[in-house]
Order: C-alpha cells, then structure tokens, then sequence
C-alpha cells in the first residue's frame, strides 16, 4: 500500500518508520521549515529512530496526499482543524484517514474524528488508531496491542491486516466515541498520575485508576457511548504506558509541576482537561479527577490542595 504520514514528531516518525517495516511504500510529510524534517533530512534520524532509507521525505502535502492510498495524521490535536481545512482543498474523497493523535478539541470537546469529518466532509473514510505503547519500546521490539475504530465496521475490517505485524496486535473497535474519549482523557489521568508522583503520593495511583476509569464511563455511557469501552485498550488498557513509564510526557509534565521544573514536551492532556470541562457541563456528568487537574493545570489553583481535597472527599458508596 501507498501510505503517507502527515507529521513528522516523535509519533508521526514511528508510524511511517513502522509502516515502512511491515512492507509499505512510505511518504512522510512535514511542513516547510520544520526543525524535525530537516533533521530528518540531514541524518535519517531523530531522537527515537533511525529512519530507513527507503522512507521518502517531503514537505510538498499536495504530493504526499495524492499519492496514497491511505494517510496516516500525527500532529498536535488542536492544530486538526486548521489542517483538516487545508487538505479539504486536495482530492481525497477516495482516501483514508487514520487519525494517530488523542485529544479533544478546546472549545468545543469535540472529538478528533468529528471535527475531522466537519472539515472534509461526508467521502473520505475516517479511523483513529490509539492505544498502549512507546516508541521507545518498539524500537526495542517490545511488541503491544492497540486499537482501529471508526464509524465503519468495513472500514476497521480493512485497515487492520494493512497494519498488522510482529510489534502490534490490532483489535476492532467498535465504539468509536468512547475509543476517541477514552483514549484522549488517559492523558488527563496522566496529569494527575505525574502529580501524585510529585508529591510522593504514589501509592495513590490505585485509587486513581480504580475512580479515573468509573468517571469517564459515566461520560461516554452519556454521551451514547458503550460505557464498557473505558475499560478496554484506548483508555485503562494504556494506563501503564501513561500513568507509571519514565516515557509518558503527560506523567512528567504533572511531575514536573509538581516540582517546579519547566516541561518542554508536549503534553496533550493539558488541552484535554479543558476540553472535558466544556463536556461535563455539557451532558451533566461529575468528572472530579479531571476538573481537579483543569483547576491545577489550567486555572492554577495550589496543587497539592487540590489533590488532597479531591482524594479526601466527604464519604460517599462506591
């Protein structure tokens, strides 16, 4: 297959890295002037990986859109909509989109797929691929599982053996709300898990997950979603990879603030919190672990306060 990864950071690299492993003829796309392309340019390599040869490079979207078969996003989720907008002007009514980016859109609460299919409209096919794993790992071969959904039983039927290999196991989603919400809140609980972390707290983490997951499948359950979803891949099922590993930059952001260090990586749960703040008023569901990391994150509010006062609540069943 002719696939083309649209975003070259960290995520974006491994994708086209990875789908050039299992067999496919790769484009990876970044923007003119982008640092991460010219270094991958000058030296076939980054941070994480050693880029083949055989990946071709280019900053010219027109070309890396026509000519694939399927077009893999990994960029920033609030950047989706403005960029969304200018592939719209492209032909892609016969492409596939595969959105590998977890978040929510600010202002909205959006999920990625439906501010995707806003921008383009109702031809192109739309997936999202998400779950546990680092890239770090995977270039040891450490192999995982992850998730294809999208609103298409016949779309995530075809996409899974195309991506398929040694290092992922992919599972059919089915729920397509509850795969974006769940697997974009993780990274709130991510927040809050670095937080804990920072204040030694850690022993708390169970408590955090055991509640995280019960709050989030009131959302979904909802919103129209399978409230069982949160249980499963994209949310609980990546809790390992976001809430302990030295590799999760949500965990390190909230650690870090914590101790007071500056973050420089990116951390999509920031964004996210405000997001589910718009969607808690919006369907009438208590989300208390991520109104306290909105508070602390976004309207700066003392943290450890916040943190005692959100896990020593008055009494209340289970």
């Amino acid at each position: 297959m002719k696939i083309s990864v649209l975003g070259c950071g960290r995520w974006g690299s491994f994708h086209a890295w990875y789908a050039d492993k299992i067999g496919h003829d790769v484009v990876l796309w970044g923007r003119p002037g982008s640092k991460n392309l010219a270094e991958l340019r000058d030296r076939h390599a980054n941070e994480y990986l050693q880029m083949p040869e055989s990946v071709e490079l280019s900053d010219d979207l027109s070309y890396a859109v026509e000519r694939a078969d399927i077009i893999i996003i990994s960029i920033g989720s609030q950047q989706l909509r403005s960029f969304a907008g200018q592939l719209a002007e492209l032909p892609i009514k016969s492409k596939t989109f595969v959105l590998c980016m977890k978040g929510l859109e600010i202002g909205t609460g959006k999920r990625l797929s439906v501010v995707m299919r806003e921008e383009v409209g109702p031809e192109p096919d739309i997936a999202v691929w998400v779950g546990p794993g680092h890239v770090q790992d995977f270039l040891k071969g450490i192999p995982n599982c992850m998730i294809l959904a999208s609103d298409s039983d016949e779309v995530t039927a075809r996409l899974v053996p195309i991506f398929h290999g040694p290092l992922i196991r992919f599972y059919y989603g089915k729920d397509l709300l509850g795969t974006e919400i769940g697997a974009a809140a993780k990274n709130v609980v991510g927040l809050a898990a670095g937080m804990l972390d920072g204040v030694h707290y850690g022993s708390l983490k169970g408590a955090l997950m055991a509640r995280g997951t019960k709050e989030l499948s009131r959302l979904i359950d909802a919103m129209g979603g399978d409230a069982m979803t949160v249980y499963g891949l994209s949310h609980l099922g990546d809790y390992e990879a976001t809430l302990f590993s030295p590799h999760s930059n949500n965990r390190r952001y909230g650690e870090n603030l914590m101790l007071g260090k500056p973050s420089t990586k990116l951390a999509e749960g920031v964004y996210t919190a405000e997001a589910l703040m718009a969607l808690s008023k919006e369907y009438g569901v208590e989300l208390p672990i991520s109104r306290s990391v909105y508070e602390i994150v976004c309207c700066h509010k003392e943290p450890k306060a916040e943190l005692e006062r959100l896990f020593l609540r008055s009494e209340k069943e289970e």
